[in-house]
């Protein structure tokens, strides 16, 4: 009977422990003004991966809005006036909050006021350099803390350093969805770091043909992550236009994944850039299948592979790449 009790009891713990952030609705008032903008149309949106999704709008009126809605909260959610475009970033909490939204310049000049966590992510933002771990340890309950080191930090972090600042993370955070982003992606980088094999995988290029991974085999091939979108991944193609003239002759390829939304824009892009190499996608934005396979969490990014299929380098970039590969092709 005791042995009985005993396991009810830890069954009891375990569901409390796994659901610490089940996250529920609550009501949340958000009123504004749009400077500028006496009539139209503004739209609440959901943070997911990267990319936002709208859940509801409101008619502006007079240059005033108002949202009454139940949302999971605390969380990030954005306000704008175009679907088209990157919005206004505000963590919402229950109760009311008020939106100034200045459309100049991304709304960059806007002002929100009523939650603590967003007036955290502001302090944030404004910092010129911030230590991750320190941030954590004096916010370690804050669900920013959570956001930035998963947006703004897994991707020049290791494994073990990923792992370490979840662990200053409060209890309470554990369950977050981003938490359980950073977690899996600490596996995933330990599967793709240097000295392991590449995985391989399938995707399609702009003629609609499946090409692998494996198919280009035999040579030194940079995996290039990139997108049409992302300014410094053109500014960085001149550089991996210039190492590709001089060495494919000497056995050096590029495998170039975008994650790109549109294939227009990624044609174009390849047109403008002259990039003459293999290129695919499978236009999932940041749930490219490549990306996930690779923990890519930020773009331009790449994988440096041996003819043999091994990880030899990640990351290379500008003069590192050349460098390296005149290392390896002398």
């Amino acid at each position: 009977m005791k042995l009985k009790k005993l396991n009810i009891l830890t069954a009891i713990l375990l569901l409390t422990s796994s659901t610490l952030y089940a996250i529920e609705k609550s009501d949340v008032t958000i009123t504004g003004t749009v400077n500028g903008v006496s009539s139209g149309k503004i739209y609440l949106q959901k943070f997911d991966n990267k990319m936002f999704f709208s859940i509801d709008s409101a008619e502006i009126k007079e240059g005033k809005f108002e949202f009454n809605q139940q949302l999971e909260l605390p969380e990030l959610y954005g306000l704008t006036l175009n679907k088209a475009k990157s919005p206004l970033y505000v963590f919402l909490e229950s109760g009311k909050i008020h939106a100034t939204i200045d459309t100049a310049r991304n709304y960059r000049e806007s002002i929100i006021t009523g939650s603590k966590s967003n007036d955290l992510f502001t302090a944030f933002k404004k910092q010129q350099e911030v230590k991750i771990d320190e941030f954590i340890k004096e916010n370690p309950s804050s669900i920013v803390s959570a956001y930035v080191l998963y947006r703004n930090y897994a991707y020049r972090l290791t494994p073990e350093e990923i792992e370490e600042n979840i662990g200053y993370l409060d209890p309470s955070l554990q369950q977050t969805p981003y938490v359980a982003v950073l977690k899996e992606l600490v596996g995933t980088l330990t599967k793709v770091s240097v000295g392991k094999p590449a995985p391989d995988f399938t995707s399609t290029n702009p003629k609609g043909k499946s090409v692998s991974l494996s198919s280009h085999r035999g040579k030194y091939v940079l995996l290039d992550f990139w997108a049409a979108w992302c300014g410094p991944c053109r500014q960085e193609n001149p550089n991996i236009v210039k190492a590709y003239q001089k060495y494919k002759a000497k056995g050096f390829d590029v495998f170039a994944v975008s994650l790109d939304r549109t294939k227009e824009a990624w044609l174009k892009a390849i047109k403008d850039d002259k990039l003459t190499w293999t290129q695919v996608s499978d236009l999932k934005y940041w749930n490219s299948e490549a990306a996930k396979l690779y923990g890519v969490r930020a773009i331009p990014s790449n994988v440096l592979i041996d003819p043999n299929g091994m990880i030899i380098a990640r990351n290379l970039k500008g003069e590192e790449l050349h460098q390296k590969l005149a290392e390896l092709l002398k």
